[in-house]
């Protein structure tokens, strides 16, 4: 019992961390003229991957750890169908910043100054991932009440 309630805790306030966080770094993109932005960025960027690894490793324990309703519920719970798919759309859309901002990261180390003229797509890039964390909560939230397939509509 207190596993699930640990487990549950960490997940929901690593929601909590990655909303601040991509919201930080998508403000920090949005204003980015310079390398004085990037420490910033940065930072924010770390606080994102970190929670979406607490996230993954901490929803995945819940949901086939044998620590919650068990495996067979969440695969046929239609909410978890769509929190896992905002989840990979997030991935996805992680691709291209997540390799930029590695890039920066070399360049700065090296004493280079980065191209920074792609830092507002990425921040646009980082709006949608803000609206996905949000249908995320949303969508387990829904679970947690026991929203499904017989309770839509009621």
């Amino acid at each position: 019992m207190l596993i699930r309630w640990l487990l549950a805790a960490i997940h929901l306030l690593a929601f909590g961390f990655a909303l601040a966080s991509i919201l930080r770094r998508t403000r920090g993109l949005r204003r980015c003229t310079s390398t004085e932005d990037l420490p910033l960025i940065f930072r924010a960027d770390n606080g994102w991957g970190g929670s979406a690894v607490v996230l993954i490793l901490t929803g995945a324990a819940r949901a086939f750890g044998g620590f919650e309703k068990g495996a067979d519920y969440y695969l046929h719970e239609p909410l978890f169908h769509v929190k896992m798919a905002a989840l990979v759309l997030i991935l996805v859309l992680e691709i291209a910043p997540m390799r930029a901002l590695v890039r920066w990261r070399s360049a700065v180390s090296r004493g280079d100054v980065p191209d920074l003229t792609s830092a507002p797509k990425y921040a646009r890039i980082g709006i949608w991932q803000t609206v996905l964390v949000v249908v995320m909560v949303f969508a387990a939230t829904g679970m947690a009440r026991g929203i499904g397939v017989e309770t839509v509509g009621e």
